[in-house]
Formats: C-alpha cells, structure tokens, sequence
C-alpha cells in the first residue's frame, strides 16, 4: 500500500479552487466579447442571458482575480517575514542549472535527472508567467473598468492600448493553462490519466521521491542520498535515450 504525502494545506486547495473557477468565468465571459462575431460567442452570452450581464459577471470576477492575487502575495510576504518558511516559488542558480541538466538527460548525455525541490523549473517559469499575467490584466481591467477616471489620471491613448493588452493578455491565458498546464499538471504521462493531488493535497511517497526528492528529504529531516528507495532516474545507455514516468 502506498504511503501518502500532504502536499497541500486546505487554504491552498481552496485558493486554488477559487482561482480555477474564477479563471474560467473569466474565459468564458471574456473570449465572446473579443471574438463577438462568431457564432459560438453569441451562444455563449445567452447563457449569461444578456451581453451587459456577462460584462459584470466579467468585471466581478476579475475583481475576486485582483483580490486573491493580493491576499497571495501578502500571505507569502508575511511568512518569510515571520520567518516560518520560504517562497519556494523564486527562482535560484539552480533552476537554470536544471534546464541543462534536464536537456542533457533527454540527448542520453546524462545517466539521471535532475534533483527537484518543492516545484521544478518548468512550474516555476509556468507560474512566474502567469504572475505577470495577472498583473497586465488586473492593470489593464481596471483602466478598462474605469476609462474615464482612468483618462483624468493617465494620457488617454494608454486605454486603447490597455484595451488590446488586456484581449491579447487574457487569450494568451486561457492557451496557457489548456494547452500547458492542465497538460504538465494532470495529464502527463507521469501521473495520467489525472493528478488529484491539488484537490486531495496528497500525493504518493513514490512520485515525492521520483519528482520532488529534495522536498521528501527535507520532510523526512534525511539526506536525499539516504532516502528509502532514493534514485535519480534509471541508468540508460548514452546512446539511447529514453524518458521514463
């Protein structure tokens, strides 16, 4: 039987949660008004009942979006303040180190992987990514939200500009998370058919000790060496590269 590991605290499954439903609202209530032409966007505002309905469904979750990216931030702030953890999430030397590492992996030059902490390169850069994101779009919804208060504070040729960087930024956002994310996190061949894990908060020892030994060691107050079980990917010929779940 599997032992299993609490990745995730409740307060970050619910903010997760919250964040996904808001994120889709958002697409849905976002996507017709840029692409207002097409059949399937008119479909889509008769589930709002009217176009101005799905205006303020719009604008109100991306207020709840503007709120929770605060209280995020604030939260984490607060804590290394306190000093009772780390941001986990800041890129380090080691990361772009990673990157190499990993390729090298990939073209056999390598026998293992790299040694993952909490969150590797690629959910790093996926999440930075999506931080700026959120900042042009919050930025940009708010201009939008409020043109004319805006205009009396700012030249009024940003609102325009605000207005084509909000549509692209958000489009740009919803191929981010369909195509990258929902793929890397709950779809890749490693954990397919579907990660559970940021619903549960649990996921096995086995994939702590595969994808994120350094965390386990940390946990299990070991070094990663002595970890039961501990490797860094199979040993493969340099020729022949093959990547394994």
């Amino acid at each position: 039987m599997s032992t299993y590991v609490v990745r995730f605290n409740l307060a970050q499954r619910v903010e997760h949660l919250i964040t996904m439903v808001v994120f889709v609202l958002l697409c849905l209530t976002g996507l017709p008004q840029k692409f207002y032409g097409q059949a399937w966007a008119q479909g889509t505002v008769r589930l709002f009942h009217d176009f101005d309905t799905m205006r303020w469904v719009h604008r109100i979750c991306g207020l709840v979006l503007a709120a929770s990216t605060v209280v995020h931030f604030t939260k984490a702030f607060l804590m290394m303040m306190e000093k009772k953890g780390y941001w986990s999430m800041v890129p380090t030397r080691k990361d772009f180190e990673d990157v190499f590492h990993q390729l090298r992996y990939y073209m056999g030059q390598s026998a293992t992987q790299p040694l993952y902490d909490r969150y590797d390169y690629k959910q790093k850069f996926e999440y930075w990514g999506l931080v700026i994101g959120n900042v042009i779009m919050v930025m940009t919804g708010l201009v939008l939200f409020f043109p004319v208060t805006a205009a009396m504070l700012i030249p009024g040729g940003i609102i325009p500009a605000a207005k084509t960087a909000h549509s692209n930024e958000g489009l740009m956002a919803f191929f981010v998370i369909t195509i990258w994310h929902i793929f890397n996190a709950h779809l890749s061949p490693d954990v397919f058919p579907f990660d559970v894990g940021i619903f549960t908060g649990k996921i096995s020892r086995d994939r702590m000790l595969h994808e994120h030994p350094l965390e386990l060691a940390r946990l299990e107050g070991v070094p990663v060496e002595k970890l039961a079980g501990a490797h860094h990917g199979p040993p493969k010929a340099a020729a022949k590269p093959v990547k394994v779940g």
